[in-house]
């Protein structure tokens, strides 16, 4: 049974989908006026682990990621770069892919950027407006829409706010986010009226844009529905993000919106959160460059507990890297063994393998402790090679390939 801690209720709860062995699963992806980094992909990695996972227990996982490129960031950004918002987005988008195929990152099902769901975003506005939780206001000289956090009875229970806390006068905010704000204590922009910058939709809710806060609803309820299994991202969706997109979703449908929520925790670098200002944000090319391969850099993104923080250093890197190989030079030693004989003991040891990997997955995705066991049953099993018989050896090599559709490292 996979067990799964969920933020919603904080506790690691059975996972049961809605609907037998299917599973809606919509995962966070990249807002692309910027090139993803390393940080970005352990959030992509421990969520391409759980589909993976999922999908080597029986599961049928249909997985959406949503890509934002309609925002605030990508206007100002496209600007500097004296782009199109839609070049510099797709330029960073294709990147983003590759570096997808480079860490052996499944792609999803579905990969939505938010400008393909804009008249999904203005249908949802529209209800909410209709049902009382959004409204209309006009903002130096342009008609925008909000929504009111305390019209929604639920409203903070995912990152478990204390809403006692919330102002009692209104407050309205007009950007699609405030860096360095932790959180909008008031009512937030769900979309932009046509002003000065030129990147308009025509609507019928008026011409305009669907601000960041609505994206992933609208993204996610025009392909999967208002109902989904699971929910996952960074634990940094967790301020405003994810409580935003459940409060529109569930407001228009009165149906929970994702029973499970996952959220992995940052990547620093030594021992300090990533930023462009202290320079020390690295991309999957900074790693291939000091000879790393796309392969060791998964292996450390996935080797350690996926919702606390994981510090990154080359030195690390190199020791994780070193483990990968030394696991993956016995597992082809083995192969070589030809015996025709053989011992109960080194069948046994074997036949080990997927028990003692399930266990640990089973228990919120330890892919540390899974591939410990692992290495640590490899390892008895090469220094007694010469006890496996060939077809015990053959069984363990279908076994480890098993595994390795979930890890993605080993062969």
């Amino acid at each position: 049974m996979l067990n799964l801690y969920n933020t919603l209720t904080r506790k690691t709860e059975p996972f049961y989908p809605a609907q037998n062995r299917q599973v809606k699963m919509y995962t966070c992806g990249p807002s692309t006026y910027q090139r993803a980094h390393i940080g970005n992909y352990r959030t992509f990695l421990f969520e391409d682990i759980l589909q993976r996972y999922m999908e080597y227990c029986g599961y049928k996982v249909t997985r959406l990621i949503t890509l934002t490129d309609v925002e605030d960031k990508a206007i100002s950004q496209a600007k500097k770069e004296k782009l199109t918002v839609t070049q510099l987005t797709e330029k960073n988008e294709a990147v983003f892919f590759q570096d997808f195929e480079l860490l052996k990152i499944k792609t999803p099902d579905y990969s939505i950027r938010a400008s393909s769901a804009v008249d999904q975003a203005a249908a949802l506005i529209a209800q909410l407006v209709n049902k009382g939780y959004a409204y209309r206001f006009t903002h130096e000289g342009v008609i925008n829409s909000y929504f009111e956090p305390l019209k929604f009875g639920g409203f903070g229970k995912l990152a478990h706010l204390d809403m006692s806390k919330w102002p009692k006068k209104k407050r309205r905010f007009h950007k699609d986010t405030y860096p360095g704000t932790p959180w909008n204590r008031g009512d937030f922009i769900l979309w932009h009226g046509c002003g000065l910058e030129n990147v308009c939709y025509e609507t019928p809710i008026g011409s305009g844009r669907p601000a960041w806060n609505i994206q992933d609803a609208a993204i996610v309820t025009k392909h999967l529905g208002f109902q989904i299994d699971i929910a996952c991202g960074g634990t940094d969706n967790l301020v405003r993000h994810h409580d935003y997109t459940l409060a529109i979703a569930e407001s228009v449908s009165d149906k929970q919106f994702s029973k499970y929520w996952l959220h992995g925790g940052h990547l620093f670098v030594d021992g300090k959160k990533m930023s462009k200002s202290t320079g020390n944000v690295y991309y999957t090319s900074d790693v291939l460059a000091k000879g790393f391969s796309g392969e060791q850099l998964r292996f450390f993104l996935i080797y350690g507990p996926y919702r606390e923080k994981l510090n990154f250093t080359f030195d690390r890197l190199s020791k994780t890297s070193k483990k990968l190989d030394s696991l993956k030079e016995m597992i082809s030693e083995l192969q070589q063994q030809k015996s025709e004989e053989g011992r109960v003991e080194t069948k046994k040891l074997a036949q080990s393998v997927l028990p003692i990997f399930e266990a640990s997955m089973d228990n919120n995705l330890d892919v540390q402790n899974a591939f410990d066991n692992l290495y640590e049953i490899i390892s008895e099993l090469h220094k007694k090679r010469a006890l496996l018989k060939v077809n015990d050896e053959k069984n363990l090599l279908i076994d480890l390939h098993k595994i390795d559709s979930v890890l993605q490292c080993l062969f």
